[in-house]
């Protein structure tokens, strides 16, 4: 899913015998994700050579039974570690830069130009909104500049790093350590709870403190009676202000929000903005929302707009 891809990071030195499973996502045919650690008496942990230490991951070897619970597996395997060294943010440099994107596919039909020449910075802070008729190219522009689509031509760098010139488990490592994203459609995960969802995003990065951290951003966002309840039972606009604080729980340098607001009424989405740029300013962040509609484009302090895949000044 769109969020397993931008949460995860891949480990590919498994042997084909030697299957990595995680009960809490689903098989990515390009690798095998590490799974998350859901707190919970039935959790299945693996301690992982790490660093010189240990710290939960994805199993690739036989495991060893841990006597000490009923409930826990206890693996210890080696694997290379893929949490990227910390990039220092240069205040005065741009945070990202889209240089001469281009996107084109070809079938049998000929060939299709989705993007041409997109060419932009975003500097620490910034809010930008990417404004364009649906299938102008909006959603694949955001893509690319997170490294989940890769561009026919030009590159992206995020403080400075080229993420082209990077394979796919570093893009996977530093995509999680640095950016935050928000979709239409939520993309909460339903056999957890909200409190969950949001500890979710923590645990992948392995960031200490997850439960802690996860029960203060809902309190934020106003869900501190709503913890323990799933996304079913939820409405829209809460659903997305569990997704708004599995975002910014992770303290993003940049976010990229996908019509965060398309699946709500008027007045949840009004909420829902109004509490994404109040999140948004009071973390710093360098927000790029994408957006058909040039009211909620308003609110930024840039618009780039995107006219059948090329760039066009919005007045």
């Amino acid at each position: 899913s769109p969020l397993m891809l931008a949460l995860m990071t891949f480990h590919r030195g498994c042997a084909a015998d030697r299957r990595c499973v995680s009960k809490l996502t689903q098989p990515d045919p390009r690798g095998n994700p590490y799974s998350a650690l859901k707190e919970s008496p039935t959790t299945s942990k693996v301690l992982t050579s790490w660093d010189g230490g240990f710290a939960p991951s994805c199993a690739c070897a036989t495991g060893v039974n841990d006597n000490k619970s009923p409930h826990i597996q206890a693996q210890r395997v080696c694997v290379p570690s893929l949490r990227p060294t910390a990039i220092p943010i240069n205040m005065t440099k741009p945070i990202l830069e889209v240089a001469h994107v281009s996107k084109s596919v070809t079938d049998a039909t000929g060939t299709l130009h989705i993007l041409r020449d997109i060419d932009f910075q975003l500097h620490p802070g910034e809010t930008v909104a990417i404004v364009g008729a649906s299938g102008s190219g909006k959603s694949t522009l955001l893509s690319i500049m997170a490294g989940l689509d890769t561009p026919s031509q030009g590159t992206v760098r995020l403080a400075g790093e080229d993420l082209f010139d990077r394979n796919e488990d570093a893009r996977a490592a530093l995509r999680a350590q640095y950016m935050g994203f928000v979709f239409q459609s939520f993309q909460l995960l339903g056999s957890l709870t909200a409190l969950e969802n949001v500890m979710l995003a923590l645990e992948l990065s392995g960031r200490p403190k997850a439960r802690e951290s996860a029960r203060n951003m809902l309190e934020r966002v106003g869900l501190a009676e709503r913890l323990n309840h799933y996304p079913r039972v939820l409405s829209g606009g809460e659903q997305q202000r569990v997704a708004l604080a599995r975002a910014f729980v992770v303290k993003p340098a940049v976010l990229l929000a996908d019509e965060p607001t398309g699946s709500l009424d008027h007045d949840s989405g009004e909420r829902v903005m109004q509490l994404m740029m109040d999140l948004n300013q009071e973390s710093g962040t360098t927000l790029v929302l994408v957006t058909h509609d040039l009211a909620i484009s308003q609110r930024c302090q840039r618009r780039i707009g995107i006219e059948a895949g090329q760039q066009r000044t919005v007045g």
